[in-house]
């Protein structure tokens, strides 16, 4: 775990370290955490007058209160979360896992790490009628490898999830890229994590064209600490500090654009909820792109794309 002080606020942060095995936080023992804080008292409803929105200020940032009087998203949308897995133990996510599947050699499909269940955890806190897809590709200390994300993207598509949220970052690879492609061209969406190397330099899936690549910001809408950029970025969510579900039913916070990106698969799921097909391609993953993509609001910052997601303006935008 790498933990810094920033602004005086103490806080656990994902590393720059994003490289060919590893996710986009810092690789640590299973006993670790990236959180400053826990929080096991909290219980979690989502609706306007949520006082726990006064925490997740991410979801309040990009306006998602306003979205649900148009839509919460529904149950027909499955968000699959390809990460460390899903914590069966969290109140806050009960019932909501659909399906799951463990492709890495950990002996449990459950998240032992604390990754994929902070994802999670905002995923339905935007989207608070979607369902989950528990898809474990990274093994308990976080480890994962290109191939691996790739057969979990596969999987998702084929057992029927519409958004696919990787909040991992890593090398090049044809099997991943292939595997980016066909999820494309079956009609999933796939949102992707821009990766903490502070820097221009491409992290992948999110490079690749079919994905839609997430840099992370702040409350003031500068950039998050690490957070990469550049014009290969498609758009910016919130990023900093951003409070979630644990394993053992606790809470805590999380920096890094792991968090962006679950914040945007939460804004698809609920862009998807009400999405038709325009163009009529068979398929609505590229409106629901560019309803994302059209609704953002533009940013002083350079290298995040067009700009920082507004899930009310998104929604808005595909009704009109």
């Amino acid at each position: 775990m790498v933990a810094g002080l920033v602004h005086g606020v103490l806080l656990a942060r994902e590393s720059a370290a994003a490289y060919s095995y590893w996710p986009v936080h810092n690789v640590a023992p299973a006993d670790s955490n990236d959180s400053s804080t826990y929080d096991a008292s909290a219980q979690v409803t989502y609706s306007l007058d949520d006082s726990s929105l006064a925490e997740r200020w991410g979801v309040s940032k990009i306006e998602a209160p306003q979205a649900w009087q148009i839509t919460r998203g529904d149950q027909s949308i499955v968000v699959a979360v390809l990460d460390t897995g899903i914590s069966k133990d969290s109140q806050g996510l009960a019932g909501r896992v659909v399906t799951e599947v463990n492709f890495t050699d950990s002996p449990t499909c459950d998240d032992l790490y604390g990754h994929g269940t902070h994802m999670a955890g905002t995923i339905v806190a935007v989207a608070p009628e979607c369902r989950l897809m528990n898809v474990k590709v990274a093994d308990d200390t976080g480890r994962c490898e290109p191939s691996v994300v790739a057969d979990g993207i596969v999987w998702a598509v084929n057992h029927g999830a519409q958004v696919i949220n990787i909040s991992l970052a890593m090398k090049a690879s044809t099997d991943l890229e292939e595997a980016v492609s066909y999820a494309w061209s079956r009609g999933a969406i796939l949102i992707t994590a821009a990766g903490n190397k502070g820097g221009s330099e491409p992290s992948y899936p999110a490079y690749y064209v079919d994905c839609l690549a997430v840099a992370g910001t702040n409350e003031d809408d500068s950039l998050a600490l690490l957070s990469s950029y550049g014009d290969w970025v498609d758009v910016a969510a919130p990023g900093f500090n951003i409070y979630s579900e644990l394993p053992q039913n606790q809470y805590g916070y999380k920096t890094g654009t792991s968090s962006a990106t679950a914040h945007v698969s939460g804004v698809a799921a609920l862009v998807l909820s009400i999405a038709e097909d325009g163009n009529g391609s068979g398929a609505v993953n590229d409106e629901v792109r560019w309803a994302i993509e059209n609704g953002c609001t533009t940013l002083a910052e350079d290298g995040v794309g067009y700009g920082l997601v507004n899930a009310f303006q998104a929604v808005t935008d595909m009704t009109s």
